[in-house]
C-alpha cells in the first residue's frame, strides 16, 4: 500500500450550476497563483438530493522543494 504524503488540502464545492460550469477555471486559477504547490492527490465527490447537486473537488498537495534546497 502506497502512503501519500501531503502538508495541506485545498476544497471547491459548490451547488449551484453557474458555480458548478466555472469550477475548473477557478481551480486552475488557484493553481496558477500556488506554483509552489505540488498536488499529489485528489478526490472528487458528488452527492445529490430532489433539488440540490453539489459537487466538491478536493486536491491535497505538499510544498515543491526550492530549487537549490538539499
Amino acid at each position: 500500500m502506497t502512503v501519500v504524503q501531503f502538508t495541506g488540502m485545498k476544497v471547491f464545492s459548490t451547488t449551484l450550476a453557474r458555480d458548478r460550469e466555472a469550477m475548473g477555471d477557478n481551480i486552475t486559477r488557484w493553481l496558477t497563483e500556488n506554483p509552489n504547490l505540488e498536488i499529489v492527490d485528489k478526490t472528487v465527490t458528488q452527492s445529490s438530493d430532489k433539488e440540490f447537486h453539489c459537487v466538491t473537488i478536493t486536491l491535497f498537495y505538499k510544498d515543491k522543494p526550492r530549487s537549490g534546497a538539499p
